[in-house]
């Protein structure tokens, strides 16, 4: 693996509901990322479930392909989500479902109870080393059921420690819902106050 290219394995322990998720991701210095992860969920808001997640971002941030997969007591789902080149975004259900949707031109997804995916737009962003604040449309997948929706959310730099050495803390907002999520030196969640930290 050259040098600007290696690999992390993160693993967040849920706050409240018990939760476990781990995600070995590939970084490199042009903002590409590859991801592999997996979660499992006791019963709370949701059904118990396990989860398994693959993703792709390119050079530039954006996300070019997720796929995801949920298992639950009662049922098995899969969901395909590709972005071309033109903005749009192919959704693929995987039992002849199949869609094709701008959501607003958004570039990132987020995922239900997952923390891999608020690194997503601070890495493309950079506000892990620069301070600013940005609000954008998000295609959104709610967990066990992979049902997607398009959402809006901001994120806004509190603070970046060590002029970017070291991590920064960010704040989320998505609806009513705020959060200031502290990342490392290389935009990955170390801590979601109320959701999940880094173990």
């Amino acid at each position: 693996m050259s040098a600007d290219r290696r690999a992390v394995l993160a693993t967040w322990q849920g706050a409240e509901t018990p939760r476990l998720e781990s995600a070995r991701l590939v970084l490199n210095g042009t903002g590409r990322l590859r991801a592999a992860g997996r979660a499992v969920a006791a019963a709370g808001e949701t059904a118990a479930y396990s989860a398994y997640y693959e993703l792709l971002v390119d050079e530039t941030g954006a996300t070019r392909r997720l796929l995801v997969g949920t298992t639950t007591e009662d049922d098995e789902r899969h969901l395909s989500l590709s972005r071309g080149d033109d903005g749009f975004w192919l959704v693929d259900r995987r039992n002849g479902d199949v869609e094709r949707a701008a959501f607003a031109g958004a570039s990132d997804v987020d995922v239900r109870d997952s923390v891999l995916f608020n690194t997503l737009p601070v890495r493309r962003l950079d506000l892990h080393r620069e301070p600013g604040e940005f609000s954008f449309p998000v295609v959104w997948v709610s967990l066990p059921d992979l049902s997607v929706s398009l959402v809006r959310q901001t994120y806004r730099t509190v603070s970046v420690v060590g002029q970017g050495t070291t991590g920064a803390v960010v704040h989320f907002a998505s609806g009513s819902f705020t959060s200031e999520i502290v990342f490392d030196a290389d935009g990955v969640v170390v801590d979601y106050p109320g959701v999940a930290r880094r173990v």
